[in-house]
């Protein structure tokens, strides 16, 4: 048997991973600071709840790429898509919620889609909604959420702003009644693939002024120009629903977001605001993170078909693991600050060893008593930044050599000292 992984997925090492659980953390510290609390449901749904005709939606590439399977008992399942479905399926099963319920969830989801830098059949999304509320200010708190948690990140990016709303209203416009959701998915490629692969898709589907309403939906270097190009094709409403969201963004010193009237996102069930997130100067040039409202889909659920409305976006760990290794190298491959090293004394390190962790200090030991060269070069070889010696001599006297792996810098310190100088 050749060992191979799975089409689409990979093992995560060690540097990496620590890179990977620092940007959650960071993610999770920035939802909490804004009232969301964890939530979590099984990677496993049934079928049908994920095909449901208010999910997805029959044209959607996510449902295209469901991950289908049976249990023993015959009962079709597949592999969430998604964050969002399974929060709707909680909200319709657990009516007792009170409103707003703003949660976030981290976890893993699957798509059996194409590969290519950035994305992977198995990946990671870190999700925050608002459920209950029709209020925009809620989108327009997500957006300043992304736009701090990239700049913790030292990442540049551009947030693009649209709403289906001005979609729909410029399809009016042109006469297109059928199959719009179709004809959406199309005008969502605009920026992501040459534009006369965008202009055949929608002749394809009936479209004749299809290179016309290209060139309306590119977005301008400026949000007023854009909206002057578009205004006469919008009703009041769309248009004061974009105005109340970019309002909002200057109370809260947020200039940034484009406004791009092409912007669709690829699921069916999206109804309001939409925003799509990408790195500036990067080899990655799908989106990092996504989002948008779906007013609808929860209540469809739901026995009663109530209105439930809600927002939310998508940070993709996966794509922003990769810009941050395109721009810096992982270097620690170990979790471990300090190596305890003893010299043939390894029953008298134990007790400093776990000194050192009960203090908060990631500490390991050689339990198998190597000589000091062989140590170092492991510690050199992890990345581990400080070793501390352990000779007989030095634990009469109640001290240790503490050496600095980067400087090469060696101090004899009591362990006490040790753990104040490495806190």
């Amino acid at each position: 048997m050749e060992l191979q992984l799975a089409k689409g997925t990979r093992d995560i090492f060690p540097e990496e991973q620590m890179v990977r659980q620092k940007i959650i953390d960071l993610l999770r510290k920035n939802f909490e600071s804004y009232g969301f609390s964890p939530l979590e449901t099984p990677i496993l749904e049934r079928y049908e709840t994920l095909v449901a005709k208010f999910g997805a939606g029959q044209e959607s590439d996510a449902l295209k790429e469901t991950f289908k399977l049976s249990d023993q008992g015959k009962r079709d399942l597949g592999l969430r898509f998604d964050l969002t479905l399974p929060l709707a399926r909680f909200i319709a099963l657990n009516p007792q919620i009170r409103f707003p319920f703003k949660r976030y969830q981290i976890g893993q989801v699957f798509r059996d889609g194409p590969i290519k830098l950035g994305r992977y059949r198995e990946f990671w999304q870190c999700d925050v909604d608002v459920v209950g509320f029709k209020n925009l200010k809620y989108d327009a708190e997500l957006l300043k959420i992304v736009d701090e948690v990239f700049k913790s990140l030292d990442l540049e990016v551009e947030i693009q702003l649209n709403s289906r709303s001005i979609l729909k209203d410029i399809l009016d416009s042109f006469g297109i009644k059928k199959d719009r959701d179709s004809v959406m998915i199309t005008l969502d490629k605009i920026e992501k693939i040459d534009e006369s692969e965008v202009e055949k898709e929608l002749k394809e589907k009936g479209i004749k002024k299809a290179r016309e309403l290209i060139l309306l939906l590119k977005k301008e270097k400026d949000n007023k120009k854009t909206i002057d190009k578009i205004r006469k094709y919008l009703t009041k409403e769309s248009l004061d629903e974009i105005n109340e969201i970019l309002d909002y963004l200057k109370k809260v010193n947020l200039n940034s977001v484009v406004l791009n009237p092409g912007l669709a996102r690829g699921l069916s069930y999206y109804t309001g605001p939409v925003f799509e997130v990408f790195l500036k100067d990067s080899e990655i040039k799908g989106s990092v993170c996504g989002g948008g409202r779906y007013d609808n889909l929860i209540g469809s659920y739901t026995e009663n078909k109530r209105e439930v409305p809600a927002t939310g976006l998508s940070f993709g760990l996966d794509v922003i693991t990769d810009a941050i290794r395109l721009k810096q190298n992982f270097e620690n491959k170990t979790s471990v600050k300090v190596y305890v090293v003893p010299i043939k004394n390894v029953d008298e390190c134990i007790p400093i060893v776990q000194k050192l962790r009960d203090n908060d200090i990631n500490a390991d030991i050689d339990y198998n008593e190597k000589n000091i060269s062989k140590n170092l070069d492991y510690a050199d070889k992890l990345k581990i930044p400080f070793i501390l010696i352990c000779g007989s001599k030095e634990l009469k006297e109640n001290k240790v050599k503490l050496k600095n792996m980067s400087s090469g810098e060696e101090k004899l310190l009591s362990i006490n000292e040790v753990i104040k100088l490495l806190k």
